[in-house]
C-alpha cells in the first residue's frame, strides 16, 4: 500500500515556474514507477510525465516536453515535478500516482493516486 500527498500547487503568472512534490508512504518506494497526471475542468485525467523506480528512465507528454522536468529522491520517498515555462493550458489539478513496474502513459495503469494540487496560470 502507498499513499501519496501531493503539494506545491498554487497560482503563478504565465511563463513564470513552479515545483511540485509528491510525498510518498511505505518503504519500497523505490520499487514504484511514478507519473505525474492533470485534470482541466471539463476534460480527461491526461498524462504529463513519468518515472521509473531507479529514476533513469523518464518519458514527458509532447506538450510540456522541454518545459517540465521529473525527478525523485528514493530516500526522501518523493516524486517532484519542476515546471518552467508556465503556459495558461497548464491550469489544472496534478496528480501523482505510483505503479508497480515500468513506466506507462496510461492512468488506468497506475494502482494509486494522490488527491491533487490545483495549478493556476494566469495572464
Amino acid at each position: 500500500q502507498v499513499q501519496l500527498v501531493e503539494s506545491g500547487g498554487e497560482l503563478v503568472q504565465a511563463g513564470g515556474s513552479l515545483r511540485l512534490s509528491c510525498a510518498a508512504s511505505g518503504r519500497t518506494f523505490s520499487s514504484y514507477s511514478m507519473g505525474w497526471f492533470r485534470q482541466a475542468p471539463g476534460k480527461e485525467r491526461e498524462f504529463v510525465a513519468t518515472i521509473s523506480g531507479s529514476g533513469p528512465f523518464t518519458h514527458y507528454a509532447d506538450s510540456v516536453k522541454g518545459r517540465f522536468t521529473i525527478s525523485r529522491d528514493n530516500v526522501k520517498n518523493t516524486v517532484y515535478l519542476q515546471m518552467n515555462r508556465l503556459k495558461l493550458e497548464d491550469t489544472a489539478v496534478y496528480y501523482c500516482a505510483a505503479r508497480t513496474g515500468d513506466t506507462s502513459y496510461y492512468t488506468s495503469s497506475y494502482e494509486y493516486w494522490g488527491q491533487g494540487t490545483q495549478v493556476t496560470v494566469s495572464s
